[in-house]
């Protein structure tokens, strides 16, 4: 059985919040909409991952329990990693390299710039940006057939199978 990458940007974020910082910005009613909807075509295209492993910056946090909960995976099995917030490629390179050998889909719920960079640099020259500039918008989940080990990720190691934006669901 081949691997897959399930890479989630965070459903959309509430910009009037009076949160303290950018990382405590919670979703929007849109996104609080949209993420258990990401949840259920996941669910529905038998895409239930073996590992779920999210920033813990309010509105991922709050995207990947919402997706989760339709999965029926309990908050305790998502793993929080801070170095998914506001990261770099290198940084998202080396939190997939820490996702357990035995994980067969992944889903890694985050932030861009860092989850387009990571996108781009996966699929390699399979994928033609669009022409507004913005693979990952809120929400959007794409899906990568990867190589066998989470630990050896070069450019253009994966093949990219789609890419669903919540208003297509």
């Amino acid at each position: 059985m081949p691997r897959e990458l399930l890479i989630l940007r965070h459903a959309k974020s509430d910009w009037d919040s009076r949160a303290k910082s950018d990382f405590d910005r919670p979703l929007a009613k849109r996104g609080k909409q949209d993420a258990p909807k990401v949840g259920a075509w996941l669910y529905r295209e038998g895409l239930v991952p073996d590992h779920v492993v999210s920033s813990p910056a309010q509105r991922a946090r709050q995207t990947a329990i919402k997706v989760c909960k339709v999965l029926e995976i309990g908050r305790e099995r998502i793993a929080w990693d801070t170095d998914i917030y506001d990261a770099t490629l290198a940084a998202l390179l080396d939190v997939l390299g820490r996702c357990p050998a035995a994980a067969h889909t992944v889903l890694l719920i985050g932030h861009n710039p860092g989850l387009d960079d990571l996108l781009l640099h996966l699929s390699g020259d399979d994928l033609d940006p669009p022409q507004d500039g913005k693979l990952l918008t809120t929400g959007t989940l794409a899906r990568l057939e990867m190589p066998d080990d989470w630990d050896q990720l070069p450019r253009g190691c994966a093949q990219l199978i789609s890419i669903t934006r919540p208003r297509a669901l």
